[in-house]
């Protein structure tokens, strides 16, 4: 019951070490957390989609969301790890009997001042998830000095990952994408300069070069010099790919544009990995276009991260909304009368009819600005992201340690953790984890129906498979090799959310299950509670 903001919650039923909902009339959720006879209340909403906490799990002082994983500390909801932005609010609690009573307008939640470092200068390239994840801790952090933000986008930044999702269906405007809000920038004191591009990096001078718009150059340096170019679309050698009708899906302005170009048009989608999916899902629920073709090379779709029994899933799920598959087929040539796009040509001679064509062909990372001191493939960093003294590579960019080793991952999360990690490494707090301490994970969101991955597999055709894909019901864990004693090193999963909570958290803990394990019949959950500090 409810009197004047004051809410009574039973404490019946919240074991210690546990957690537990409560829905209010008012739709609002309020989560308790138990630690022996300790209790603190939150909004129950994770703060990045507002999944009910609740249905997720609390492994050790982390609460983790069942949809994206977000973490929060179960002790006082500050954010351990994204793609959450920010902690949970925390509410004033008192026990009465065997009553608590959560005070809703108490909110205890306390930001720290910035006071730190108030002398210094971080500039960061890049408007990207990495770039904005630093800044945006840093503020919330305790950095008091100047922040400069260099974006060559002329807009805010913004949650990238919507674009081929909720933005492109129709389902999302323009401004819920803006990441922190509308007048982020100012109400954090941050110097965001849009349409500005950055010509050099200077690492042993921790300087840059800034292009201006009257042709002058002008160099900035800093203290701190944070670079997060993040990566751009491969657009493959064909003839014909610079027609009008043929579009990239990277930036705001990408969508937009197919969104506009998609009305009544037969629409060819090449690529099938998980950007060319979430389009072609995207636009069949718009409902504007007047037919959808996918052409992938393989005989599968994801062919990288799911199993054939999963692609299968996702194509009958796709096929069932409209959406056309011509698997096995290369791009000969996109076709056109000179100026736009009229159909494309397959590698067996046969065409398609096509007003628009959307390639979703991979992306690059942007290194060009520091190709001098590091591969193409990304830029060697350490644990911290730190290149050298002072100078950070982070995000798409970035070939960094995490707990599955050395590699470059091009996922919204990672980008979250790199700004979280880089932030926390400026401020030299010991509270925030290293990357050797996280793990990769994303989801694609098609038809309503959310895939969850984590973790890093070489192949996902070496899988112990549970539950029925074509029922939007299962899970799958993959393994390097055959081995009875090797441990899984990803999982994806559709509507199991605990298990591949738990799957991620013993992954990162370093006690991923073996196949044998698994085979034996595991309890996964249970096994996660118990290696939980």
């Amino acid at each position: 019951m409810t009197d004047n903001n004051k809410i009574t919650i039973s404490a019946e039923g919240i074991k210690d070490g546990g957690m537990k909902s409560f829905k209010q009339d008012d739709d609002s959720i309020i989560l308790i957390t138990r630690d022996g006879d300790e209790f603190n209340a939150f909004d129950g909403k994770c703060t990045h989609a507002g999944a009910d906490l609740g249905e997720g799990l609390r492994c050790g002082n982390r609460v983790i969301c069942p949809w994206h994983h977000g973490t929060f500390d179960s002790t006082d909801g500050s954010l351990i790890e994204p793609v959450a932005m920010k902690g949970l609010t925390r509410y004033s609690v008192t026990r009465q009997g065997d009553n608590l009573i959560v005070d809703t307008t108490s909110n205890i939640n306390e930001r720290a001042d910035n006071d730190q470092l108030a002398d210094t200068h971080t500039i960061i390239v890049g408007g990207g998830g990495a770039g904005f994840m630093t800044a945006n801790q840093l503020r919330h952090t305790g950095y008091g000095g100047k922040i400069t933000l260099i974006s060559a986008d002329n807009k805010a930044p913004y949650n990238r990952p919507l674009l081929s999702k909720a933005f492109l269906a129709g389902q999302m405007d323009e401004s819920k994408l803006i990441l922190g809000g509308s007048n982020w920038a100012d109400r954090n004191n941050i110097d965001l300069r849009l349409n500005q591009r950055v010509s050099e990096v200077l690492p042993n001078e921790n300087a840059i070069i800034i292009e201006n718009n009257n042709g002058d150059n002008e160099k900035q340096s800093a203290d701190f010099l944070v670079v997060a170019t993040g990566a751009e679309p491969k657009i493959p050698p064909f003839k014909g790919a610079d027609l009008a009708g043929v579009f990239t899906l990277r930036s705001m302005s990408d969508a937009k544009a197919i969104k506009e170009a998609s009305q009544d048009k037969q629409v060819v989608i090449v690529g099938t990995g998980f950007i060319g999916m979430e389009a072609a899902a995207a636009l069949s629920q718009a409902g504007e276009a007047a037919s959808i073709t996918v052409v992938g090379r393989s005989a599968r779709v994801m062919s990288n991260i799911v199993s054939e029994a999963v692609s299968n899933a996702l194509v009958k799920l796709h096929e069932e909304n409209g959406v056309r598959f011509v698997f096995g087929a290369g791009v000969e040539s996109i076709d056109g009368d000179g100026s736009h796009v009229s159909s494309i040509t397959l590698s067996d001679g046969s065409t398609l009819a096509a007003d628009v064509v959307i390639l979703g062909t991979g992306v690059a990372p942007r290194t060009d600005l520091l190709e001098q001191v590091n591969d193409p493939d990304g830029v060697q960093v350490d644990n911290e992201l730190q290149l050298r003294d002072g100078v950070y590579a982070l995000g798409d960019i970035a070939k960094a340690t995490n707990q599955m080793g050395r590699m470059r991952i091009e996922h919204w999360r990672v980008a979250l953790q790199h700004g979280m990690v880089t932030a926390g490494a400026i401020l030299n707090d010991d509270n925030v984890n290293t990357l050797e301490e996280r793990i990769p994970f994303f989801w694609t969101a098609q038809y309503g129906k959310s895939l969850r991955y984590s973790g890093h597999a070489a192949t996902p055709d070496k899988g112990i498979l549970f539950g029925t894909p074509d029922d939007l019901d299962y899970i799958e864990y993959y393994f390097d090799d055959e081995g009875e004693n090797t441990r899984a090193s990803a999982a994806s999963s559709l509507g199991r959310d605990k298990e591949l909570i738990a799957f991620s958290e013993l992954l990162r803990r370093g006690h991923a299950p073996t196949r044998a394990q698994i085979n034996a019949g595991f309890d996964i959950i249970e096994q996660a509670h118990a290696l939980s500090p």
